[in-house]
């Protein structure tokens, strides 16, 4: 355990439990690697790129150890591999929506394309309307 004398009466404190403190530092490096990673690939400086590169192996390489020493702890549990009946079940279902996804824009697309054909454009509406306007004086007003 994270422990701070007391230097009155030789009392051991305890401020943070050993798990606590490694779920904190752990958190803390997986955050400074997104954070080397984004300044490594927004540098244009090759030499800046390099030194947020070696920051970032160096931060993956702490960040691996700790996992592995909570890890042999108990202090942190792997999650179980998903069973391949479940991924089947989950991808079909998936499938399954996109058909009837793709279903259903086909038949948004062919009613807006049926009703498209039975209403006139805009432009042949005018030219219809123009058609039917009577003459005066020989010329077409528009």
């Amino acid at each position: 355990m994270y422990q701070q004398q007391n230097m009155q009466n030789g009392q051991v404190q305890m401020l943070m439990p050993e798990e606590d403190m490694a779920y904190t530092v752990l958190a803390d490096l997986k955050r400074v690697v997104r954070e080397y990673a984004t300044a490594a690939t927004e540098s244009s400086c090759p030499e800046i790129r390099g030194m947020f590169t070696h920051l970032l192996n160096n931060t993956l390489h702490m960040q691996g150890e700790l996992f592995n020493a909570m890890k042999q702890a108990n202090m942190y549990s792997v999650s179980s591999p998903a069973l391949r009946q479940d991924l089947t079940k989950q991808l079909q279902q998936n499938q399954q929506t996109l058909v009837k996804t793709e279903q259903h824009l086909q038949k948004l697309q062919q009613s807006q394309s049926s009703q498209q054909m039975q209403q006139p454009s805009g432009q042949h509406q005018a030219y219809q309307q123009q058609q039917q306007m009577p003459q005066q004086n020989g010329q077409y007003y528009m």
